[in-house]
């Protein structure tokens, strides 16, 4: 039973990882281009936003997998 638990929370830390990794892949196209200044602040925004949902994903996760852990 607990296993299930370890096994999603690792899926769901790997799923918020996937997500970091796509943000900065975002933000170094990002820098690399020569967009106008307050559409790369706009783009910048959503990345941040996007990076912080990723994070939260991922903690959560991370949380998953401890407590199966040591519930087990």
């Amino acid at each position: 039973m607990w296993d299930l638990l370890i096994w999603t929370g690792a899926a769901v830390s790997v799923a918020g990882l996937l997500g970091i990794i796509w943000c900065i892949v975002k933000v170094a196209r990002l820098r690399g281009s020569a967009r106008p200044e307050e559409e790369t602040r706009r783009a910048m925004q959503s990345a941040v936003s996007l990076n912080l949902a990723a994070f939260f994903l991922s903690i959560i996760g991370l949380m998953m997998v401890v407590i199966g852990v040591i519930l087990s």
